[in-house]
């Protein structure tokens, strides 16, 4: 992505990433909301204040004490990912290859705030992350809901440490070893993660506390999020069928990628979310001869709440923004794409009062692109997190 290359001259040169933040406001050619209105305002002022956004408009008269930031280009909100794995800067994915199921166990130790791959994710738009714990066992734990500031300690960043559950019921778990010996099948992953769900569900209704299986007792309470990673067709209707059916937990497809779309009338039934990626589109399945763009076909099924994922690094994080740009490229519309990486996966996860959408008492996260952010012509002039200045586009020694 353009303006990649001069990130740390940026972020040294303006003393970006400080603590000290001052009222803003921000006026730029367009301002995309998010919110619930939809609302587009040209040309548009978004306040900053406190870290809160405080005004989203049409331009007026700022207030004593505020810095007037005029820009040319299009404001959005931070882009939001539920499916990563850069929370430990590269050092590698948190997995516990010696049990099937790991509920007891939480990714938030191995953040490293700041590392050099949030950074840049930053630089690409991405504000905030889910930071998830591997796929090799069923269940691997559960991930960390963060902000990508470029400095800043663990309380500064994290919103939630416990941020919602990891469960892998297709593919990558499949075969490996873990408690069984003799590597897992699908029937085998089906009957151990039912058998733990059904041990959590006991401890609770018998008073018991078991720190083991407390977390997941909550998810099955429906008082923290599950995303399953899961990938075809099959993996993809079983997946909803056991945690929406059968559990009624808050759960999410993260993936289903491949044929996986072709259970999308199943998933939609059941108004289970998809959280897509990161591949978004499928040939190797498909028996009508061409290219199939899955995001448009998920949101045509009309599954709720449809998001992008990069599964970072599988895609470089900062290539989000492709993710929806490419979804639109193969059919799927183009501001709802946004919304994919905006309000929707904010929505899912239910830290939609914070983050998502441009709208007054929100987290000041907001993303000045130099045109349309689906565009890869267009590149990333400011990003704002909490209201803190976290990246500007600098050229030959001259900030845009």
């Amino acid at each position: 992505m353009v303006g990649l290359a001069p990130l740390a001259l940026s972020l040294v040169g303006l003393g970006v990433g400080t603590d000290v933040a001052g009222p803003t406001a921000v006026v730029c050619d367009k301002v995309l909301t998010m919110d619930g209105a939809d609302r587009i305002i040209s040309p548009g002022m978004v306040w900053m204040d406190g870290g809160r956004i405080t005004y989203v408009g049409a331009p007026r008269v700022v207030p004593s004490g505020f810095e007037r930031v005029e820009i040319a280009g299009w404001a959005s909100p931070g882009l939001v990912d539920l499916h990563t794995h850069i929370h430990s800067g590269g050092w590698g994915d948190t997995n516990d290859m010696c049990r099937t199921v790991n509920p007891e166990l939480r990714s938030a130790p191995a953040l490293r705030p700041a590392n050099r791959l949030l950074q840049v994710a930053c630089a690409g738009g991405v504000t905030t992350l889910l930071g998830i714990p591997g796929s090799g066992t069923n269940i691997s734990g559960f991930g960390v809901l963060y902000k990508a500031k470029t400095t800043g300690g663990f309380d500064s960043v994290v919103m939630e440490a416990v941020g919602g559950m990891k469960v892998a019921q297709d593919s990558n778990p499949q075969g490996r070893a873990g408690d069984f010996g003799f590597g897992n099948s699908r029937a085998s992953m089906s009957w151990a993660l039912v058998d733990v769900c059904e041990r959590a569900l006991g401890a609770r209704r018998d008073g018991r506390f078991d720190p083991a299986l407390e977390d997941l007792a909550r998810v099955l309470a429906r008082e923290l999020p599950v995303l399953i990673h899961t990938a075809g067709s099959d993996g993809v209707v079983n997946t909803a069928r056991m945690w929406k059916r059968l559990y009624d937990t808050r759960c999410t497809i993260s993936h289903g990628s491949f044929d996986g779309w072709k259970a999308a009338r199943a998933v939609a039934e059941w108004g289970v979310p998809v959280n897509h990626g990161p591949r978004t589109c499928d040939f190797r399945s498909s028996r009508n001869g061409r290219v199939n763009g899955t995001s448009a076909e998920y949101v045509a099924a009309g599954v709720p709440l449809f998001s992008l994922n990069t599964d970072s690094s599988v895609i470089p994080q900062e290539e989000l923004f492709l993710q929806g740009a490419m979804s639109a490229r193969y059919g799927a519309p183009s501001y709802l794409m946004l919304k994919a990486m905006t309000i929707h996966p904010a929505r899912v996860f239910g830290i939609d009062d914070r983050v998502g959408s441009l709208e007054d008492g929100k987290d000041a996260d907001v993303v000045v692109y130099s045109g349309d952010p689906l565009d890869p012509r267009s590149r990333v002039e400011r990003v704002w997190i909490d209201g803190e200045l976290q990246y500007a586009y600098e050229r030959g020694g001259q900030v845009f």
